[in-house]
């Protein structure tokens, strides 16, 4: 009996009084957050959530709270009832408790929180998530790394909860862009530089085209020209086209291993050149297809009684990200059938995807309710001792080199078999960690000393706490059942505090699950991780009689196993020895 059961039990009770079904209440009755106060309650029930809060004054509440509570009895789970403002508050057997949280963290494994009432309910969904994205012929920007790590995140968190997931990567690969890159390489290029280091050389090469271009007319037009040969897919500009694709994505595919990242599919804007035809001709035949003075194609966009339109196609006929965008959501629809599509980028694309959701409705397609945005911010003032950062390969050197550097001067430091893997997975969970504190569509300030602090809400800590946890197993050997665990020894205030925080795990999840928001379960895990240092400090298992010693190995291998279940949910690889 654990989060769910201890629900259950208080709903029934609820129930009986107010005349609700169970069902009703399950979510209304919450664990309590643990606090520096060390409240002895472990449940709360807010009575607002079953009365019209708004049509009674606070005394009233606080009387129908006090005149509930007193209808409600204690029993052999529930043995002590109280108020709060607003709520009634249940303390649950000490000792059942410690006995019921740990039995279900050891039986459930993996799937602790997850296996909840709160879940139990949810239908099971395909979802398609794009992500990352990264334009060819471009060295991995920092700039999608937020979409990398958050898009990853999401496709992890779907899949644990039990949806059918399809990781996409959707390549920035066709535009106009490739019209000055082709000719650029025509004019500036070097087959031996693209040999050697061909994303960095493609990137001299677009720089050198785009000023060349600023100055010179003539190269404006040869890659305007340059671009409608792509479009037209004649030979000489798809080859090399296509050359520069698939050096990009080899490029990408380290990266990707870097950061422990994968995809199911690999996708881009060129592979819908020639279906933007077919939604051109689909927004003709439903006349949403407009023409500018210029010839340029557009579709009006009526919100709040203005008229205002997003363009569509060029006066020459090349099409744009959004007509891509169109008629890659209308193919993948039809292809993977997903009940939900998000698309993971920065709050700069809002409008972008406002106007993409509406023109589908516009057509006729219901389902683009389902599709969801989900914006992020900019990350400021990331820089490396070098100077200021552009590549992520950068940013990853250089945290584990620093992570690297702190380790070889730390004392405590274990003797490692790879201390150079060890340095990348602890300076990504760093990364990872900083990024995730905050809502998802703020701007953050980025700090390496901040980041990389040993002691302290990092990511570093995280790790560190995990390997400290894992190196007790190690010592005191594995426990692997808890049935003849005795939990009267652990009833000091740091045991229950942390089997109360183990509690809560299934609604942290819940909730991440529903806002799509990482920072719940970083909150929770440095929150675990400062309960554990805590407990680990003044409950030691060395020199403790058996018996005693066996159920703090017990704890502390739970409180251990819940850490590692929300890291990997992070997209962080957790280390055994720092």
């Amino acid at each position: 009996m654990a989060a769910s059961c201890f629900r259950r039990r208080i709903a029934a009770q609820l129930s009986n009084v107010l005349e609700m079904p169970p069902d009703n209440l399950m979510k209304s009755i919450h664990a309590i957050p643990v606090s520096k106060k060390r409240q002895a309650a472990d449940f709360q029930f807010f009575v607002s959530s079953v009365l019209d809060a708004s049509k009674l004054p606070k005394s009233d509440i606080q009387l129908q709270t006090q005149r509930l509570a007193e209808q409600l009895k204690c029993d052999n789970v529930v043995s002590e009832i109280s108020t709060g403002e607003g709520r009634i508050n249940f303390t649950i057997n000490r000792e059942l408790l410690a006995k019921s949280v740990l039995q279900q963290v050891f039986q459930d494994g993996s799937e602790y929180g997850i296996k909840s009432e709160l879940f139990s309910g949810l239908p099971r969904r395909k979802i398609l998530i794009e992500f990352s994205s990264p334009n060819i012929a471009k060295k991995f920007h920092v700039g999608h790394l937020r979409s990398t790590i958050i898009g990853n995140f999401i496709a992890n968190l779907k899949e644990a909860i039990g949806h059918h997931v399809t990781r996409m990567n959707y390549l920035g690969d066709w535009g106009m862009q490739f019209g000055l890159l082709g000719t650029g390489f025509q004019q500036f290029g070097s087959e031996e530089k693209l040999k050697l280091n061909p994303l960095q050389h493609l990137v001299e090469v677009y720089v050198e085209a785009n000023k060349a271009a600023e100055e010179d007319e003539t190269i404006k037009k040869m890659a305007q020209d340059f671009f409608r040969k792509l479009e037209a897919h004649e030979e000489e500009a798809l080859s090399l086209w296509q050359r520069f694709r698939d050096v990009s994505i080899e490029e990408y595919v380290r990266m990707y291993k870097r950061l422990g990242v994968y995809f199911d599919e690999y996708s881009g804007e060129s592979f819908y050149q020639e279906k933007c035809q077919e939604v051109l001709k689909m927004l003709d035949t439903k006349d949403l297809l407009k023409k500018t003075k210029e010839g340029t194609g557009i579709v009006y966009l009526p919100e709040k009684g203005d008229q205002s339109y997003s363009a569509v196609v060029r006066n020459d006929g090349t099409s744009l990200y959004i007509t891509r965008d169109l008629a890659a959501a209308i193919d993948r629809m039809d292809r993977c059938y997903p009940d939900t599509m998000i698309y993971v980028t920065d709050k700069s694309q809002i409008s972008h995807f406002q106007q993409l959701f509406q023109i589908l409705k516009l057509m006729g397609h219901k389902w683009a309710e389902r599709c969801r945005h989900v914006p992020f911010g900019r990350v400021q003032g990331m820089k490396t001792r070098k100077g200021e950062v552009v590549f992520l390969e950068d940013v990853l050197d250089e945290a584990s080199s620093m992570v690297l550097e702190r380790m070889a001067s730390t004392k405590t430091t274990k003797e490692l078999v790879n201390p150079l893997e060890t340095a990348q997975r602890v300076g990504l969970a760093a990364l990872i960690i900083q990024d995730f504190k905050g809502l998802l569509s703020s701007d953050y300030q980025f700090s390496w000393d901040r980041v990389l602090q040993s002691q302290g809400d990092t990511g570093v800590f995280v790790q560190y706490t995990h390997a400290r946890l894992h190196s007790l197993e190690e010592k005191f050997g594995k426990v692997s059942q808890v049935s003849h665990i005795n939990p009267a020894c652990l009833q000091d205030p740091q045991a229950i505090s942390l089997i109360q925080h183990l509690l809560r795990y299934d609604e942290i999840l819940y909730q991440s699950s529903q806002d799509l928001q990482p920072k719940h379960i970083v909150l929770y895990l440095l929150a675990l991780s400062r309960l554990a240092a805590v407990a680990h400090k003044v409950l030691p298992v060395k020199g403790s009689v058996p018996e005693l010693a066996e159920a703090r190995i017990s704890l502390f291998q739970a409180a251990r196993s819940i850490l590692a279940n929300g890291m990997k949910l992070l997209g962080i690889t957790p280390i055994t020895k720092m």
